[in-house]
């Protein structure tokens, strides 16, 4: 590893800045790291997905837990690229199942869930340390950038979720009207789940595309953290500055020696030729301040205040009188006063004092919220009173006709078969009619059954079907089916198919069943 080979300024960074460094580092590969991770990851979607074709919730999950096989791949090239060694594509696949065999148990097992997972990723991948080597590594690179780290995998899990949301919206919405129309989401749920398995592997789909788009940069802003937290334990900033200055100096290092071997001649021939020069020499030692004297001088100038100030303490000592405190050195004892107060304090009055502080530390806080809720009640009154409410939803008002037929309770007869039996003779379809009007206005005052003005005869019997009653059923398909035969073929039942009817309603409804 050549430092200064980086292709990135390396410098210590605050988190947030090591991170966007690794956003840039991503997006300066993109092409690299998203065809790689597709040609990668995509096959094996597929491949989940026809295996596992009737469970799509267990291929979309084994396809997510395998994703820290797959972050090994962007981490190799960014790697690499960070020195100047940008690998191909072919390279970077080729490396890409030798990169799979450290720890990766470990990483798919008791790791996988670790939300610092793309910041600790290098120390067993680039490091390729295990065991107590890698627990005291971690040790040291957490002490620091782990919040970051953790707080990177939890956006990174919004980020994800959110984009997977948006591609199944996306979707839905360039989905043609006509197709669109047909489609409710109440019916997709009701319905047979093999009949909409395709469109759940579609939208599992959709996230594996995220997982192109959003994974190396996820990696990148790890191995950026990483980056930075090496900057800072290792000093790689300032080894890279020691560098520069070697190598400036090493293009002029043969100018420095040839001026060297120039002035050196010269220099020891005035060392020769004044031997005395020196700070020891006797000529020195001979002047009125010598180097001894100066330094005997110094040292008793470090010994006096204010540079040292010796004290030894025995006794307690307060702010007193010199006088007192001159008589309480002769005496060599604390005051009495002081032996007072210290053997009150050393039983059990010092915790009585200590519980009588506390109290009277809440009830100080306690009056202070109360003094704060008294004066500023009139504006919590005011923003509770004034809470903004909903307005209330208006109530759907029930059909009185239907195929212009009155469904009010109080125009049908007390006894609605006994009177539809009189009419046959003379009115039957006023007959036909009554039982129908009849049987609309029980599904629609008894049943609650949401009953609408422009509502055919085979929608009413669609929505009978949803209330799960056969009987009601079966009577209502054999009445509606005479009720149309009478109103638009204008054919009458035979005599027996009246009683029929007639039967039924009371079977249906009870004997005697009224309006």
């Amino acid at each position: 590893m050549r430092l200064s080979d980086a292709t990135v300024v390396i410098r210590p960074r605050s988190t947030w800045e090591a991170m966007d460094l690794g956003v840039l580092m991503s997006q300066q590969h993109r092409r690299l790291l998203m065809i790689s991770w597709a040609i990668v990851t995509l096959p094996l979607f597929a491949l989940l997905s026809v295996l596992f074709w009737d469970s799509p919730s267990l291929a979309v999950f084994i396809f997510w837990w395998l994703k820290p096989a797959y972050e090994r791949l962007p981490l190799y090239i960014l790697s690499k690229a960070l020195f100047g060694e940008t690998p191909t594509l072919k390279q970077a696949l080729h490396a890409w199942p030798r990169l799979l065999k450290p720890q990766l148990l470990a990483s798919l097992t008791w790791r996988r869930l670790s939300l610092s997972r793309s910041f600790l990723m290098p120390v067993v991948q680039l490091e390729g340390l295990d065991g107590n080597a890698r627990q005291q590594r971690l040790q040291v690179l957490l002490q620091r950038n782990a919040g970051a780290a953790q707080w990177l995998t939890l956006i990174g899990v919004h980020l994800e979720t959110a984009l997977w949301i948006g591609l199944m919206v996306l979707f839905y919405m360039l989905v043609p009207q006509q197709i669109e129309t047909d489609w409710d989401w109440q019916s997709l749920m009701l319905a047979a789940d093999q009949d909409w398995r395709w469109l759940e592997h579609l939208t599992n789909a959709f996230y594996a595309l995220v997982l192109v788009v959003w994974e190396p940069i996820y990696v990148a802003c790890g191995f950026s953290l990483y980056l930075n937290r090496r900057t800072q334990l290792e000093a790689w900033d300032i080894e890279l500055v020691f560098r520069r200055l070697r190598q400036r100096l090493n293009n002029s290092v043969l100018g420095v020696l040839l001026a060297l071997c120039l002035v050196l001649p010269n220099v020891s021939s005035v060392w020769a030729a004044e031997p005395d020069s020196r700070p020891d020499a006797p000529r020195l030692l001979n002047q009125p301040l010598t180097s001894q004297a100066s330094r005997d001088s110094i040292k008793a100038l470090l010994e006096q205040p204010p540079f040292k100030n010796k004290e030894s303490v025995t006794r307690y000592r307060f702010g007193d009188d010199p006088a007192t405190a001159a008589k309480s050195n002769e005496a060599g004892e604390a005051p009495q006063w002081l032996k007072t107060l210290l053997g009150w304090l050393d039983g059990q009055q010092f915790n009585a004092l200590a519980k009588v502080i506390e109290v009277l530390l809440w009830g100080a806080v306690i009056a202070a919220l109360a003094w704060l809720i008294w004066r500023y009640r009139e504006f919590l009154q005011a923003f509770v009173s004034r809470r903004p409410t909903l307005p209330a939803r208006a109530k759907r008002s029930s059909p009185q006709q239907v195929f212009g037929l009155d469904l009010n309770r109080d125009t049908l007869p007390d006894d609605i078969a006994a009177d539809a039996e009189q009419l046959w003779q003379t009115q039957p379809r006023a007959a036909l009619s009554l039982l129908y009007r009849g049987l609309l206005s029980h599904l629609l005052h008894d049943f609650g059954l949401a009953l609408k003005d422009a509502d055919t005869e085979n929608q009413v019997l669609a929505r009978i079907e949803q209330l799960q009653r056969p009987q009601l059923l079966a009577f209502s398909r054999t009445l509606t089916t005479h009720w149309q035969n009478m109103a638009y073929g204008h054919r009458v039942p035979a005599a027996h198919l009246q009683q029929q009817l007639c039967d039924g309603w009371r079977a249906t409804f009870g004997p005697g069943a009224s309006r």
